[in-house]
């Protein structure tokens, strides 16, 4: 291996793992490797002007974003494939959807709160290195001790990647002292109708949402958390989850799911900042202090019957929906992002859009909103049936859960879609707000 620049974090024990709460940048330095790429030397420069590391600050600070450390030492991470780590929010919930995902659940297998306290100490200062395409660790060199670094990502770009934590239920259930800090709505979601939930893809104290344009750079996140979290968390269960990628789609549409529509057609603006602290930041008087400026994350793995899917026209699929295939546009309309118009009759006097299509359903009076940031995922054959065992990892962001809770009653109860999925996993997390540099994930719940 090159010894090539790092965010070296100090370390004593064989793993290589970095002592909790340890967020110092030492000993960065620029290798001739990297300014050649600052420069556009070797030809893959960052086209900005030729200005090398200033030029990178300057337009970071020009965006109004933080200049994340790596980027601001040189090394070999583009600014443009790099998103902070540190700031207001976590990101990976407003953040655009990357081409792949890496979610990851654990179950803590410590009763003592400090315990749990030194993990996310940990992880805090091994996702500022992940997130910036750096090694973790300072065991990377020495041929005496195990490489604190996996080293699947080696001299791959950040690719985008982002890392968000969160919490489950079960944390505030008295092992750690923190019942008394448990937001009142948030618990296990209700049983909905037609669910067929299995325990390997429920529930978690834990969560990491690993999103990149990589997916070995995703993996590579996953991987090297749960190294850290040995003795103090294991992983109870993960799920890997795709989309078209931008090189495939350089429109940029609305990605679509594995029966072939549009998915996240309807979301909010994410660039509306009001919008967002209505129905995504929990602040103020929505819970507890330690929430504010976090989210709740609610996941559904929902797997497809695809082959049924398969065999259903054209017409019926639309119908299932209440929008057009090619378009995405609602039924009756041309343009994907029209209003939805569920008053709309034909000449026998029919809803245009079925009543009971998952578009209407999900819309209702369109009061109570989420922001969705699902996948889709493949886990290959089903060996009892022989059939594929794809679908939809669901993901949406809201300031409480109970906006979830009632848009997936209505769908559950009356959804022409649910006749071609089934629920096989489910499970809640309150994501904290963003990191300050030198701060720890979920400070505010474990040390307020």
């Amino acid at each position: 291996m090159t010894k090539k620049d790092k965010i070296t974090l100090s370390h004593a024990d064989a793993e290589g793992s970095p002592p909790a709460g340890d967020n110092s940048l030492l000993r960065q330095k620029i290798s001739r490797r990297d300014m050649l790429r600052l420069t556009g030397a070797s030809g893959l420069g960052l086209l900005l002007g030729g200005g090398g590391v200033g030029s990178i600050m300057a337009a970071r600070q020009a965006a109004g974003r933080a200049v994340p450390a790596a980027a601001a030492s040189g090394l070999s991470a583009g600014a443009a494939d790099t998103i902070p780590f540190y700031g207001k929010h976590q990101a990976g919930i407003i953040t655009p959807a990357q081409n792949f995902l890496c979610f990851a659940s654990f179950d803590l297998t410590t009763s003592r709160l400090s315990d749990v306290q030194k993990l996310l100490q940990a992880w805090t200062t091994a996702a500022a290195a992940l997130t910036s395409g750096t090694l973790i660790g300072s065991a990377n060199d020495n041929p005496n001790l195990p490489p604190a670094d996996t080293g699947e990502a080696d001299g791959l770009t950040p690719s985008k990647c982002t890392l968000t934590f969160g919490v489950g239920p079960a944390l505030f259930d008295g092992r750690f002292g923190l019942a008394g800090k448990r937001p009142g709505s948030f618990t296990e979601l209700p049983a909905f109708p037609g669910d067929s939930l299995e325990s390997r893809w429920s529930g978690g104290d834990l969560c990491v949402q690993a999103c990149a344009d990589d997916m070995q750079v995703a993996f590579h996140a996953i991987r090297n958390l749960a190294r850290l979290a040995r003795g103090t968390a294991v992983l109870r269960w993960t799920q890997e989850g795709f989309q078209r990628s931008g090189s495939a789609d350089p429109s940029g549409g609305t990605p679509r799911n594995l029966l072939g529509f549009k998915d996240g057609t309807g979301n909010p603006d994410v660039t509306d900042d009001a919008k967002m602290r209505s129905i995504v930041w929990s602040g103020g008087t929505d819970g507890p202090a330690w929430m504010n400026g976090g989210s709740y994350l609610a996941l559904r793995r929902v797997r497809f019957r695809i082959e049924v899917w398969d065999r259903s026209s054209l017409s019926d699929q639309e119908a299932t929906f209440g929008r057009h295939r090619q378009s995405g546009a609602p039924l009756g309309a041309r343009d994907e992002f029209a209003k939805l118009d569920l008053t709309a009759t034909d000449a026998g006097g029919k809803p245009v859009i079925p009543p009971d299509s998952h578009s209407a359903l999900a819309h209702g009076d369109g009061s109570i909103q989420m922001l969705r940031r699902s996948y889709s995922y493949s886990s290959g054959m089903d060996l009892k049936t022989g059939q594929l065992d794809a679908g939809l990892v669901f993901i949406s962001f809201q300031k409480d859960l109970k906006q979830f809770v009632t848009i997936q009653q209505r769908l559950a109860a009356n959804d022409r879609l649910n006749e071609y999925m089934a629920h096989t996993g489910s499970a809640v997390f309150a994501c904290f707000p963003g990191v300050r540099e030198g701060g720890t994930i979920g400070e505010q719940l474990l040390e307020g």
